[in-house]
């Protein structure tokens, strides 16, 4: 009875659709989207390169850390809060913020104000420069690096760590009690 199976499965022809599923070629990575243009942008290659480093600093630091036995057990979950909120918070500084445009300038063209001191750009030039303007221009996109630098921070310098935190913490605190006075205040 399992020859019988075996034998039917194999023998059954593939349709045209499946034996493309089986291409994993990159160059036909957009073929199937109507958004030909942001398709177009894809810097696959660059993107494999950045991630590539940090693929790389994240297996040196935890080598680093195990060698060193530094590596939580666990966390707690008031580091992981902490964490979170400051991840949050360094991430939208990095990427939206007024003031660190100068870190991103070589990167972005600025667009237009998007309010409570927070800036629209959008990502410039060819290759590597524009791959680095689409990661520190998206607060969504830059989080993991942001998380990644605070939780080896954590593990190698503790207490310089949840105090820099704590500072992020706060002044996310503050953003959204700022937004919630302009909120309460237009509904007045």
């Amino acid at each position: 009875m399992h020859r019988s199976l075996r034998s039917n499965y194999v023998s059954r022809s593939r349709s045209p659709q499946r034996q493309h599923d089986g291409d994993f070629s990159v160059e036909k990575y957009g073929a199937k989207t109507r958004e030909k243009k942001e398709c177009g942008e894809q810097l696959l290659a660059e993107y494999a390169t950045m991630l590539g480093f940090y693929m790389a600093s994240v297996a040196v630091l935890t080598g680093m850390a195990t060698e060193q036995d530094r590596l939580p057990k666990r966390f707690g979950l008031l580091d992981l809060a902490l964490l979170g909120i400051a991840t949050h918070k360094l991430s939208r500084i990095i990427a939206k913020d007024r003031i660190t445009s100068i870190l991103r300038a070589p990167f972005v063209n600025y667009i237009r104000s998007a309010g409570a001191g927070e800036v629209e750009e959008e990502p410039r030039g060819r290759g590597i420069q524009r791959g680095i303007g689409h990661l520190i221009s998206c607060p969504y996109c830059v989080a993991p690096w942001c998380a990644t630098a605070l939780g080896f921070g954590l593990v190698f310098a503790p207490r310089v760590t949840r105090f820099l935190a704590g500072i992020l913490a706060s002044v996310a605190t503050s953003d959204f009690l700022h937004r919630a006075y302009l909120a309460a205040k237009k509904k007045a």
